[in-house]
């Protein structure tokens, strides 16, 4: 716990431009658009929508799909994954959820194969890459979900670590930080998202045997937040928690994630004072006034956004 005796050093650096500006108008034809530019290529990471009929408007799904090698982490998967993270951060998604596109497969970890081809430079390079995109994955505004619906090793589990909530399905039967096994450490995070969600002792207990947990195991220590039922996937039961989300203010789940994510790093006296900014940036937006006046109204509140 990082503590202050100032909370100056902590004040609230918002982009107000993005809690405050309308977000881009939720297109149903983006599918098609990322379809089409990518339909020879075969994209190893893709962005696409549900169908509308789903009602899941605002909803995006980043899909996994390296077939060949379990959607094990390559250079090609970082660059794709980084260029999608780049474009849902701005396009008005309001709930994203992580998946594989591979019967059977979530992540297996980092590509051993690639990497071992690697020079001492590479590697630093790629764990660099990794480390980045990773980073721009957490620190989305909008609320993630990883969908795991097959195992998740090692750099695997650090995606989905590195996602809101996880939800893990019938296929979910080998999660774990397993580096250890190959004489390195995790290094995209693991060490550190993984004691933050679970504890210290949980962790290390985690990392230190290199552990494999199923997914009763793994939800009954918290390492995810949902378990499906056999007969429903991963992405399907992640379909529900997004549409327990989507019909709420976007502006304020922003502020929220803001909020919750900095209690981690500051006392408390600190973190009070950041909630009470991030309150602030909610009580000029339109959204606020459409809900008292829903509320009032008993209907469902039409949030814009704004």
């Amino acid at each position: 716990m990082i503590r202050s005796s100032s909370t100056a050093v902590f004040k609230l650096r918002l982009n107000f431009a993005l809690f405050n500006a309308r977000p881009a108008v939720y297109n149903s034809s983006l599918p098609g658009l990322y379809r089409r530019r990518y339909s020879t290529s075969k994209p190893v990471v893709y962005l696409d929508h549900p169908p509308e009929s789903a009602g899941l408007e605002g909803m995006t799904y980043l899909n996994l799909n390296r077939p060949e090698a379990k959607n094990a982490i390559s250079l090609e998967l970082l660059d794709q994954m980084f260029t999608c993270l780049g474009k849902v951060r701005f396009d008005g998604t309001r709930v994203l959820i992580l998946k594989s596109s591979v019967p059977g497969s979530f992540c297996a970890g980092a590509d051993l194969k690639e990497r071992r081809r690697m020079s001492k430079v590479e590697v630093s390079k790629f764990l660099h890459d990794l480390r980045n995109t990773l980073h721009e994955l957490d620190t989305l505004p909008m609320p993630t979900i990883a969908a795991i619906d097959g195992p998740a090793l090692g750099g695997g589990l650090e995606l989905a670590l590195a996602c809101d909530l996880r939800v893990a399905g019938p296929g979910a039967t080998k999660l774990g930080l397993t580096e250890t096994k190959l004489g390195i450490i995790p290094g995209a995070g693991g060490t550190q998202r993984a004691a933050r969600l679970l504890g210290i002792s949980k962790t290390k207990d985690l990392v230190f045997g290199a552990k494999t947990l199923d997914a009763r195991q793994a939800l009954d220590i918290g390492l995810v937040d949902y378990i499906s039922e056999a007969e429903v996937s991963a992405v399907d039961h992640a379909n529900e928690v997004a549409r327990g989300i989507l019909p709420n203010g976007p502006v304020a789940i922003k502020a929220a994630k803001l909020a919750i994510n900095r209690s981690v790093e500051v006392d408390l006296e600190t973190g009070l004072d950041f909630e009470r900014q991030c309150y602030n940036t909610v009580l000029e937006t339109k959204d606020r006034i459409e809900g008292l006046k829903a509320f009032n109204e008993k209907r469902q509140p039409r949030f814009t956004g704004e």
